[in-house]
């Protein structure tokens, strides 16, 4: 008697154990590779934007647009400069607060007087008359000293020669300079009409994807504290002298004029609550030139002059997905700030989201090692509604933009681990069990006998080919090679009448005793199913039909669960016509006597007892005159040598082809194909089951044996 050890079962010590490494591992990454996480926070949050948009309660600025109404009118752009001090003029009259030009002018207006004097034909004393008159951009200039305007600045990464003008600035705390956006210089209007401008704040809006999310109040042009656009215009509005910047640390935490404070990111940033469009008032510049406009809308307003028509510059994609003119995503941040609704991301909100991805991720990880998969799943449900909720509620109650996007996928890949272990975890302990158990069963057998009794009365209760091969028109050669004492494998053929047929090969899932036994109630199911016969007219619905009643017959007392892949046929013995029925089986090759290899797929259906109430449905092709038929079970394919390599469908049908070539008979093709396996083998143990029925149609009755062959419904291909 050989000894047998019981397997200790296996504890969830080690889940818990590479659980809490990868939960290490994912809360680091958070914290610290949040550059990899970047894309999915911004489209968590740019969907939180998109769900619930800001509504708009003041309306502080008015964006008097150059769209195409005004082209319409006045005629194409670049306008006159002396129209645009005209629209100044005007709109300094209404008592503007103050007014923010979008608009870069960095060369000499082309159609001043004086310009216009060198680009048209004409005399001398009307090119003098001209020059007289006064320059555009001299007029603009005027305008702008009379006005509270604010003129913008595009910052570029190339250092220029621009003189950079910016207000005084207040530091509280410690110079935030590593912190700031920084840009080597900037693009600025022209010198004449640049220094008439009481204010200049810088226009650039940090575009990540190509949406924008974010506009800084407050960067640095080479050694110069520069205010944004947008904050430049609340201290000329103000009539602050110079701007105020907290820090907390070596990071920005607001940024202000006068008695306005607004809190900002490290960085000076802020993050703009974006509101729809069409949700504010727009001016048509010509109207306001025209006198068609109500004096109360720009009293006292923060008054932005920017071009909106169409080809006159690129519309930005704000963080709701909608798209529209940058002057417009600078009265939204005016706006956000006046409704005190900017939102916020300080620098402990990260801490937060690690904190709970290690929380949700410690209760994950203790319980679903101990818990079966359903109930599990309510666990992951539940923690990330939670937190998708918590992030959504601080979103649109307190403005903090909170990640629950990176956390949540971190939960999921945590959950997905740890299920992952766990169901590896068990089937282990259920195979170490059951091989134990088959161990067992296996010694007591060897003891007793039993099982050199059990391959006599399985090998003996395999047809023989020879009660067949009395009839001339048919060859069978058929062999089962058991892994083990006994085997899984089976195939069956017997007459139904006269000329008609039936044959079988199946391969039960499993090795050994449970898989003899379970062959040997399969075969005798399905003989009994054959024998009893059908209701069907013809051999195509009664193959499909006795395929369906053996799997409702085998699966009925099917406990340990195992399933059978069958191939099953009926050949009328005279036609030639052979209707099959595949479950699950690999497909059959035909040797066509006239030299074709093929494949015979079609009527397929899944493996018995895995669909308990399928409906099988048969294929037929018609053979001819010496084609011969070979099913085998995957211990040919599957075969292994010494260093666990396969044989392969590839090398099979190798040896087809050369017994297709020396016009094998039945018995010879299946002597070559055993002998070809056992070379292959060379003393291997046995991986599976091996078996290999041989099937030639010699032809009917009277019937010439060269007669052409009908080939078969697939290209013969390695499987």
């Amino acid at each position: 008697m050989t000894a047998s050890v019981t397997p200790a079962p296996l504890g969830t010590g080690h889940i818990h154990r590479a659980g809490a490494g990868i939960l290490l591992i994912l809360v680091l990454l958070h914290v610290f590779g949040s550059s990899a996480l970047r894309p999915l926070q911004l489209a968590w949050f740019d969907a939180l934007q998109a769900v619930s948009p800001r509504k708009i309660a003041a309306l502080p600025a008015v964006v008097v647009q150059i769209d195409e109404k005004s082209l319409a009118e006045i005629g194409q752009w670049p306008w006159p400069r002396s129209v645009l001090a005209r629209l100044i003029d005007a709109i300094a009259r209404l008592d503007a607060a103050a007014i923010g030009i979008d608009i870069l002018m960095p060369e000499p207006d082309r159609l001043s007087p004086s310009a216009l004097a060198n680009l048209i034909p004409a005399d001398d004393e009307t090119r003098a008359r001209l020059r007289a008159l006064p320059d555009n951009d001299a007029v603009l200039a005027a305008a702008l000293r009379r006005a509270p305007v604010v003129l913008g600045v595009a910052g570029v990464p190339e250092v220029s020669t621009t003189r950079v003008r910016a207000p005084p600035v207040l530091m509280r705390g410690r110079d935030p300079d590593p912190r700031l956006r920084q840009f080597a210089g900037v693009t600025s209007s022209l010198e004449l009409i640049d220094t008439a401008a009481p204010g200049h704040g810088l226009l650039s809006a940090d575009l990540e994807g190509g949406v924008v999310r974010r506009v800084p109040l407050i960067a640095r042009v080479a050694d110069t504290v520069v205010p944004g656009f947008t904050l430049e215009i609340l201290r000329v509005a103000s009539g602050a002298p110079n701007i105020i910047v907290s820090a907390d640390g070596a990071s920005v935490s607001s940024v202000g004029v006068a008695d306005l404070t607004i809190p900002t990111d490290a960085d000076g940033a802020v993050w703009v609550h974006f509101a729809p469009r069409n949700g504010r008032p727009r001016v048509s510049a010509v109207d306001v030139l025209a006198g068609r406009v109500d004096p109360d809308l720009l009293r006292r307003k923060l008054v932005l002059i920017g071009a909106t028509g169409l080809g006159l510059l690129d519309y930005q994609t704000a963080a709701t997905g909608e798209r529209m003119p940058g002057i417009e995503v600078h009265a939204q941040v005016l706006e956000s700030v006046f409704d005190e609704a900017l939102l916020l991301r300080p620098i402990w909100l990260r801490w937060t989201e690690a904190a709970m991805l290690l929380l949700l991720g410690t209760g994950l990880t203790i319980a679903v090692p101990v818990l079966s998969p359903r109930r599990s799943v309510p666990l992951i449900v539940g923690a990330l509604a939670g937190l998708w909720a918590l992030s959504f509620g601080m979103f649109r109650y307190a403005h903090l933009l909170l990640d629950a996007a990176a956390p949540g996928l971190g939960i999921m890949l945590l959950f997905g681990a740890l299920l992952a272990l766990t169901l590896a975890a068990a089937t282990r302990r259920e195979r170490l069990l059951e091989l134990e158990v088959q161990r067992q069963r296996e010694d007591a057998a060897r003891v007793a006998g039993e099982l050199e009794a059990a391959r006599r009365i399985q090998t003996g209760i395999l047809p023989r080919p020879e009660t067949m091969n009395t009839d001339a028109r048919i060859e069978i050669a058929a062999e089962m090679t058991p892994a083990r004492e006994v085997g899984g494998d089976l195939y069956d053929f017997f007459a139904l009448d006269g000329d008609r047929m039936f044959f079988i090969v199946g391969d039960v899932s499993g090795k050994g005793l449970s898989a003899s036994i379970f062959m040997a109630v399969s075969k005798a199911l399905y003989k009994s199913c054959a024998l009893r016969g059908g209701n069907a007219a013809d051999d195509l619905a009664l193959v499909g039909e006795l395929m369906t009643q053996a799997n409702a017959e085998v699966s009925r007392e099917n406990s340990e669960a195992m399933f059978v892949t069958a191939f099953a046929g009926i050949l009328d013995l005279e036609s030639g016509v052979l209707a099959y029925c595949n479950a699950g089986h690999d497909d059959p090759y035909v040797l066509g006597g006239s030299g074709v290899l093929a494949r015979l797929g079609g009527g397929d259906g899944p493996p018995l007892c895995v669909i308990d109430d399928f409906e099988y449905a048969g294929n037929s092709v018609t053979l001819a005159a010496g084609d011969m038929l070979c099913v085998v079970t995957d211990g040919v394919t599957e075969a292994q040598d010494a260093t666990q390599a396969l044989y392969g469908g590839e090398r099979f049908r190798q040896v087809l082809e050369a017994a297709r070539r020396d016009h094998a008979r039945a018995a010879g093709l299946l002597a070559q194909v055993h002998a070809d396996v056992a070379r292959f083998v060379d003393g291997a143990e046995p991986a599976d089951d091996l078996t290999i029925l041989v099937l030639r149609w010699n032809g009917g009755a009277g019937r010439p044996e060269s007669a052409p062959s009908v080939p078969a419904p697939q290209a013969a291909s390695a499987r």
